[in-house]
């Protein structure tokens, strides 16, 4: 895939920048705002973005993921957390929106809001923005079985998502970064469809996870690369 220049990024981002919109804020624990930051050690650009994920990651009410893709890896430095099916996942919502091509950063906020995510206030503005509220089917955790319980909307895709929580701090050898050492938070290590929701409540099987370093959350999306309805940590 070839590389996508910043200055298209900052285009891409612009026209689809939504404003602040609502200053309700999102506070609800149960019910987290969904982050997903898509981003490569080997751009030079992703480092403001990517501290701004740190910043949040903690935030119980916040779900702050980040996905390392795999575009960038032939350009001098090899992402170490980066998998194809991140990279997909990124196409997945540009095909969506009606966009064709992929950049690096990007944050989109609860499958819908999407922004570049240098900006502190904007990344704010776009958790408020773009809160889901209470809406969407209840996720329940119940031994090793989530169920998402009865609600209306289009078919959705149930994913579980592990993710490594701790600091990693990852020495950049060469590429746009070289020489830097970039701190990471809350990478994305594997995502897994466990199934389709269409309205009835239902219960699905939960794996172990392979790391007990891991956290697991549970997403409930309409679609490919659609809003996101529901979410929960494990």
């Amino acid at each position: 895939m070839a590389r996508t220049p910043i200055a298209a990024s900052l285009a891409i981002a612009a026209s689809l920048m939504l404003g602040q919109g609502s200053s309700a804020i999102a506070a609800d624990p149960s019910h987290p705002t969904v982050v997903e930051l898509f981003q490569s050690q080997g751009c030079s650009s992703c480092p403001p973005a990517n501290a701004n994920l740190n910043t949040i990651a903690g935030r119980p009410d916040v779900l702050a993921l980040s996905f390392a893709v795999t575009y960038w890896d032939q350009l001098g430095w090899k992402d170490i957390f980066a998998q194809p099916g991140f990279t997909q996942r990124q196409w997945d919502y540009a095909k969506a929106t009606g966009r064709t091509n992929v950049s690096t950063p990007q944050m989109i906020v609860n499958g819908r809001g999407i922004l570049i995510g240098h900006d502190k206030r904007q990344v704010s503005a776009f958790l408020r923005r773009y809160d889901r509220g209470s809406t969407g089917p209840t996720i329940g955790v119940g031994g090793a079985r989530v169920t998402i319980g009865k609600g209306v909307g289009r078919p959705a895709t149930v994913w579980l998502v592990r993710y490594d929580p701790r600091l990693r701090n990852v020495p950049i050898r060469a590429g746009e970064n070289g020489g830097r050492t970039l701190p990471h938070r809350n990478i994305v290590r594997s995502l897994q469809p466990l199934g389709q929701w269409r309205g009835a409540a239902m219960s699905f099987p939960v794996p172990r996870s392979p790391n007990p370093g891991y956290r697991s959350a549970v997403l409930v999306q309409q679609g490919r690369g659609g809003p996101i309805i529901a979410a929960r940590g494990l």
